[in-house]
């Protein structure tokens, strides 16, 4: 004679079987490599928040031709040098704003933008990852920007 199962018993038991135990009880944790769960239809997508302004939050170069100016940009100070009878012009406590692949430094003396794209000095043969503009009261200088670290690789010895 037969016995009778249930389905349900039978579905229950091979749900068991498929999901994996830790060694000692309990559920398995996936692998690192594991891809992450499938989301339900209909749920928002989760994004990992990132923050735009992280590729800004270091010492940047921007410089410029016709005429020469260069602007350090170190942590919240800028300072803009110019060839001689102009001063150099000091902005301090500079604020960041930035979106993805901009960023802009404001203080009350001088603003600097960097945008990424490819730029050339217009004089040599090297090429810089972002474009350039600063502006000092009226007038707007434009040029072209990289990180220090990335300038200290490549300027003249």
């Amino acid at each position: 004679m037969r016995r009778f199962v249930p389905p349900a018993l039978i579905a229950a038991l091979a749900l068991a079987a498929c999901a994996p135990e830790a060694p000692g009880g309990g559920e398995a944790v996936p692998p690192a490599d594991a891809p992450p769960p499938a989301q339900a239809p209909g749920q928002p997508q989760v994004v990992a928040p990132t923050d735009p302004a992280a590729p800004f939050r270091q010492d940047f170069v921007l410089s410029g031709t016709e005429p020469f100016w260069r602007v350090d940009v170190k942590g919240t100070t800028l300072v803009l040098t110019r060839p001689d009878p102009e001063p150099a012009v000091t902005g301090a406590n500079a604020s960041l704003a930035a979106s993805s692949g901009k960023a802009t430094w404001t203080t009350p003396a001088l603003t600097a933008t960097v945008t990424a794209k490819t730029c050339s000095d217009g004089m040599s043969d090297r090429v810089y990852p972002y474009e350039a503009v600063v502006k000092v009261g009226d007038l707007e200088l434009k040029g072209c920007g990289i990180s220090a670290e990335d300038w200290a690789k490549f300027k003249p010895q």
